[in-house]
């Protein structure tokens, strides 16, 4: 697969970057050689390659799941900027929209 400068263009449109010509060639070298190393992965045989689905051993990390008491409401609203009816109140970060600015 070879990555374009459209291609490049379309994403930087979708997650809402500006980048500029000379960025934009830096962008799509870069991406086309991460691309191609990806697709270097898929010519190797993992057929017998056990699952690692943790880096490190683990054992028994399950607990019972109880309820234990929590930090004091109030004393926790003390360091908050804004609420409402007794839920932290931000502005929101995530729209729907799809790059249309």
């Amino acid at each position: 697969m070879v990555v374009t400068e459209e291609d490049i263009k379309h994403v930087a449109k979708l997650a809402k970057l500006e980048i500029t010509e000379d960025e934009l060639g830096k962008f799509t070298e870069r991406m086309d050689k991460i691309i191609a190393m990806v697709e270097q992965l898929s010519e190797l045989d993992t057929e017998d390659v056990p699952v690692t689905t943790h880096g490190m051993a683990t054992s028994s990390v399950m607990r019972e799941d109880k309820a234990v008491p929590g930090t004091d409401r109030d004393k926790l609203f003390e360091n908050v900027k804004c609420h409402e009816n007794g839920l932290v109140k931000v502005p929101a970060m995530i729209d729907n929209s799809e790059g249309d600015a």
